[in-house]
């Protein structure tokens, strides 16, 4: 995907957004640490020129909450959550940049709702690469990309890679005992 293509995916989901929630002063939304944060910010912009209404954006750092946390590092770097607004009895809408298993969205699940007990919660992801091992779907989806097995979808955004894009590529898988 492309700069251009990644920014008419998001304009397409902000417009989607606003036309189902008509009452968008119920809707909250919260990016998921790392590149869902800077992709939630694009859609408060989008949504904002769409609607004139400013939503409140959240951050949302799951590393406590991953079931795969001592698979993913033995020394995991914590950002940090900041929800400076209630979610109790609102709409929140969680953005990530890909969907795969559903594990790192169920994380999220029981982040926020340590924060209080939302009316309802959405899901919008870039791209959704299926594979999933939980039952989890996306509300709001970029694209629906198909992977095999040892492919990944690499969402690239300019404040945190200096480029904006997708990429499918290869995982190279590490040899036993290496």
């Amino acid at each position: 995907m492309t700069r251009k293509e990644m920014e008419s995916e998001l304009s397409r989901i902000a417009g989607e957004i606003v036309e189902d929630h008509p009452e968008l002063e119920r809707l909250v939304l919260i990016g998921i640490r790392r590149r869902g944060v800077p992709l939630a910010q694009r859609l408060q912009k989008k949504i904002k020129r769409l609607s004139k209404k400013q939503l409140s954006l959240g951050i949302l750092d799951i590393t406590f909450y991953r079931d795969d946390l001592s698979l993913v590092d033995a020394q995991p770097v914590v950002e940090g959550s900041h929800l400076d607004f209630e979610v109790t009895d609102q709409d929140v809408l969680l953005i990530d940049d890909v969907l795969y298993t559903g594990r790192t969205t169920r994380a999220a699940l029981d982040s926020v709702l340590d924060y209080g007990r939302p009316r309802r919660i959405e899901l919008a992801v870039l791209v959704d690469r299926g594979g999933r091992e939980l039952p989890i779907q996306a509300d709001y989806v970029g694209r629906h990309v198909e992977t095999e097995e040892g492919e990944v979808v690499e969402v690239q955004v300019s404040s945190i890679d200096g480029e904006d894009g997708a990429i499918l590529t290869t995982r190279k898988l590490l040899e036993k005992g290496s």
